[in-house]
């Protein structure tokens, strides 16, 4: 069983930056695949980001490509997504999420998921 905690969300100002950090649990954190998804209010789950268990193969929504950019450091069971030129339309939950397999961007595919973290994206 993996836990997953994000943290990093916050108010920010259209224009500026936010990094978010998704701290995991359980089995070995190099033996899967994570991803970043966001949902806002009253639209589907979303995807952002993906990467794979060694880091070296990224997938980025088409609205988050240029802006936004997911790590992880496996010495540290953590993964993270630095966000720059947020937009009001950034405004969501942000959620981290495991996938036992090869890195995907299929929402359903992931099978842990962490509470999520606020942000939210001022005009």
């Amino acid at each position: 069983q993996v836990q997953l905690v994000e943290s990093g969300g916050g108010l920010v100002q259209a224009g500026g930056s936010l990094r978010l950090s998704c701290a995991a649990s359980g089995p070995p954190f190099s033996t899967y695949a994570m991803g970043w998804f966001r949902q806002a209010p009253g639209k589907e789950r979303e995807f952002i980001a993906a990467i794979s268990r060694t880091g070296h193969t990224k997938y980025y929504g088409d609205s988050v490509k240029g802006r936004f950019t997911i790590s992880r450091d496996n010495a540290k069971n953590t993964m993270y997504l630095q966000m720059h030129g947020l937009q009001p339309e950034d405004t969501a939950v942000y959620h981290c999420a495991a996938h036992f397999g090869s890195v995907i961007t299929t929402t359903s595919a992931y099978d842990y998921w962490g509470q999520g973290t606020q942000v939210t994206v001022s005009s």
